[in-house]
């Protein structure tokens, strides 16, 4: 079961990770929010998904 649960978490980070490079910003503001998405695990995911995903192109103009 846990086998299950790590996989669903690493296809929705990397789901994340390819929805963080096609937003418009910089090089650096791509590679700081993958990083930190990709470390929290979960709650990166969920925050990322709940807040952040919308608020990212004001962060890193």
């Amino acid at each position: 079961m846990g086998t299950i649960i790590w996989l669903i978490g690493v296809v929705c980070s990397v789901w994340c990770v390819i929805d963080i490079f096609k937003k418009n910003i910089s090089t650096a503001g791509k590679i700081i929010t993958a990083v930190v998405v990709l470390l929290t695990s979960w709650v990166g995911l969920i925050v990322y998904m709940l807040y952040a995903k919308d608020h990212l192109t004001e962060w890193f103009k």
